[in-house]
């Protein structure tokens, strides 16, 4: 009977207590303070800055924006904020709560976190975003999260989750997916290799229609149509290979001509240089050709016997006439070059030219 009698005026005193300073909220002995459902609309600024946990739940909490949340309560262990409808997460907000261990933000109606949402957590161990209305997952609000040991994100409206968000997760030993309206497509395979690894269980399809309640971790790949896709695919990309071969079969001589003239110009002009090499190479043999059968002296002209002797007799020399046995020596077929010697035509004798000198 005593200890019910000690534990009822404990009671009133923290009542009475909680009267005479100015707020609303329950606190007890070991540092636990209950403001669930008062309306709040703020956080009190009266409750004792030593406390370790605060319920703060089913208020009307209103987190204005770029400010911290809670700025006077650094031994806070646990926080409370779920079905505060009017809750709003900006960048930061609980930065300066490094000694938080677990934070409910269920039932908050929440749609987006941003990436530094929870900076200044890296002590959190659980962390509730359950009954929510998160379509997606931005994966970088799980990084500054190093000790996070529960992740829930029950009954929330996710679809789908990509590679890198699961990565992500992969750090986490215990997340709690189950209850979001999954489309069980080939884009699942990711989230179905995930739930396969860590042997998680009631993660089921909400669409199509066909596979609604089934779990994904059960489903093969004809379940989810991938072979179908990768056929598709694959026939795909071959038409389309066929298709650019046959474009630059068609193409490629246009453009070749287009950028081959130059060569071609290149080879005509070489070739036409090359041929007149070869003609001034063949008309210069001819030339020394000829200006080697023209290097014997020309026949001098010398009138028939008993003739009257030609002009400028004087200016002959005994040297410059060529004797008879040498010219027979060097011709004796009858020809010299060019100039044929008529039968009528005798070459003077020694007689004859000592008389025609006499005279």
């Amino acid at each position: 009977m005593a200890p019910i009698c000690l534990l009822c005026w404990v009671c009133s005193l923290l009542c009475v207590w909680s009267v005479v300073i100015g707020h609303p909220c329950v606190l007890d002995h070991q540092g636990w303070a209950d403001c669930s459902g008062k309306s709040l609309q703020h956080v009190p600024s009266s409750l004792p800055r030593n406390i370790t946990s605060l319920d703060l739940s089913f208020n009307s909490l209103i987190i204005p924006h770029h400010r911290t949340l809670l700025k006077h309560f650094p031994s806070l262990h646990s926080l409370n904020l779920s079905s505060n409808a009017k809750l709003t997460l900006s960048p930061a907000v609980f930065s300066n709560l490094g000694a938080l261990r677990l934070l409910d933000l269920s039932s908050c109606g929440i749609t987006y976190i941003h990436m530094d949402t929870f900076k200044g957590l890296g002590n959190l161990h659980t962390l509730l975003l359950r009954n929510n209305s998160l379509q997606e997952l931005d994966a970088p609000f799980l990084l500054p999260l190093k000790a996070l040991f529960h992740l829930d994100l029950r009954h929330n409206t996710l679809v789908s989750v990509d590679s890198w968000s699961l990565q992500l997760m992969e750090t986490i030993p215990r997340v709690r997916l189950e209850g979001n309206p999954w489309v069980c497509d080939c884009s699942v395979r990711p989230l179905q290799h995930w739930l396969q690894r860590r042997r998680a269980v009631q993660v089921t399809c909400m669409l199509p229609p066909g596979l609604r309640g089934q779990e994904i971790a059960a489903l093969d790949s004809q379940d989810l149509g991938c072979q179908i896709k990768q056929r598709f695919a694959r026939e795909l990309n071959t038409t389309q290979q066929i298709t650019v071969t046959e474009n630059n079969t068609t193409a490629l001589p246009a453009g070749k001509g287009g950028r081959s003239w130059p060569y071609l110009v290149g080879f005509i002009v070489t070739a036409i240089g090359i041929s007149i090499l070869i003609a001034l190479a063949a008309k210069c043999k001819l030339v020394q050709k000829n200006f080697a059968s023209y290097r014997h002296r020309p026949l001098p002209e010398i009138s028939s016997i008993g003739g009257s002797p030609m002009e400028d007799t004087s200016s002959w020399d005994r040297s410059s006439i060529p004797d008879a046995a040498d010219l027979q020596a060097e011709d004796d077929d009858g020809f010299i070059e060019d100039n044929y010697i008529q039968p009528s035509e005798q070459l003077p004798t020694k007689e004859e030219q000592e008389l025609h000198r006499s005279i």
